[in-house]
C-alpha cells in the first residue's frame, strides 16, 4: 500500500483537532466575530436607546439580560461591545506585532549596537507591569479608544521583538540563509524572505494569546475611565457604570463580566491549541 503523505496544513489540522477545548474555542471565536460583524441585525434593540421607565429591570422575556440604569438593553450593548473589544484587541496586537517583528529581525540579524539598543529598550518596557505601562501611556496621551490601542501596542512590542530576535539568531546561520547570502541576496531579502517565515509560527501563537490580554487590558482601562467613554457600549465601561449597583441590580455587572471572561478564556484556549499544533517541541 502506498503511504498517503499529508500536507503541512493537514498535519497542523490533525494536531489541532485533537485539542477538543481548542476546537470549541475556535467555534466560539468564529461565532463572536459573526455576532460582532452582524450586530445591527442581531441586537434586539438600539444600544443607545434610553427608557427611564425600564431602569435596572432584571432579565425578562423582552430583555434577556435586563436593562441598565438608563433603561438601555444590556444584551444589545454587549453585542455591540463585541465589535469594540475585538477591534481594539486585534488592532493593537497587530500594530505591536508588526513593529515588534521588524525590530526583532533587525536586532537579531544585525546585532551590535542596534541589538543592544533595541533589547535594552525592551528591558525598560518589561520592567513595568503591562497594565501600569498602559495606564501611564493613556494618562499622557489622554483617554479614548485610539490611545488605548496605542498603549496596548507599545507594551505588546517587546515580547514580539524578543521572540523574533531569538528565532532570527538561530536561523541566520542556517544552511539556506548562507546559500542565499553566497549568491548575493540583499540583506533585506534575506531578512524578510528567508528568515521571517521561519519565525511566523511563534508569532502566530503569541499573537492569538495576546488578543485576550489586550481585550482585558482595554476593558480595564475603560473601567478606570481611561478608555471608551460613555455612552459607548464597551464591556469595561459597562462594568464601571454598574459597579455602584452591585447588590441592587447584579445583572448589570454579571453579563458584561461573563462576556469579558468567556472571550479572554477562549482566546487563550485557542492560542494553546495553536501552540500544540505548531510547536514541533510539543508532542
Amino acid at each position: 500500500m502506498t503511504e498517503i503523505k499529508m500536507t503541512p496544513f493537514g498535519i497542523f489540522f490533525h494536531k489541532f483537532r485533537q485539542r477538543k477545548t481548542a476546537m470549541v474555542a475556535g467555534v466560539f471565536i468564529v461565532i463572536l466575530v459573526l455576532v460582532a460583524a452582524f450586530a445591527p441585525l442581531i441586537a434586539p434593540y438600539n444600544p443607545f436607546l434610553t427608557n427611564y421607565s425600564l431602569s435596572m429591570m432584571p432579565p425578562s422575556a423582552d430583555h434577556l439580560a435586563g436593562t441598565d440604569l438608563y433603561g438601555r438593553d444590556i444584551l444589545s450593548r454587549i453585542i455591540y461591545g463585541a465589535r469594540i473589544s475585538l477591534a481594539v484587541g486585534f488592532t493593537s496586537v497587530l500594530i505591536g506585532a508588526l513593529a515588534g517583528v521588524t525590530l526583532g529581525l533587525i536586532s537579531g540579524f544585525f546585532g551590535g549596537f542596534l541589538d543592544g539598543l533595541i533589547m535594552r529598550t525592551s528591558d525598560v518596557l518589561f520592567a513595568f507591569p503591562g497594565i501600569l505601562l498602559a495606564i501611564a501611556i493613556v494618562a499622557i496621551l489622554g483617554p479614548g479608544l485610539v490611545n488605548v490601542v496605542v498603549a496596548v501596542s507599545v507594551f505588546s512590542m517587546p515580547t514580539f521583538a524578543r521572540i523574533v530576535r531569538g528565532s532570527t539568531l538561530a536561523l541566520k546561520e542556517s544552511l539556506y540563509v548562507r546559500a542565499a547570502r553566497s549568491i548575493g541576496a540583499s540583506k533585506k531579502r534575506i531578512m524578510f524572505v528567508h528568515i521571517m517565515p521561519g519565525t511566523l509560527s511563534s508569532v502566530i501563537i503569541y499573537f492569538t494569546l495576546r488578543i485576550g490580554t489586550s481585550i482585558i487590558t482595554a476593558a480595564s482601562l475603560s473601567f478606570l475611565g481611561l478608555g471608551a467613554q460613555p455612552p459607548t457600549p464597551e464591556w469595561g465601561a459597562m462594568l464601571a457604570e454598574s459597579r455602584d449597583y452591585i447588590g441592587v441590580a447584579d445583572h448589570m455587572t454579571i453579563f458584561p463580566g461573563i462576556a469579558i471572561f468567556l472571550t479572554v478564556l477562549f482566546f487563550n484556549l485557542f492560542g494553546d491549541g495553536l501552540r500544540a499544533a505548531l510547536d514541533p517541541k510539543l508532542k
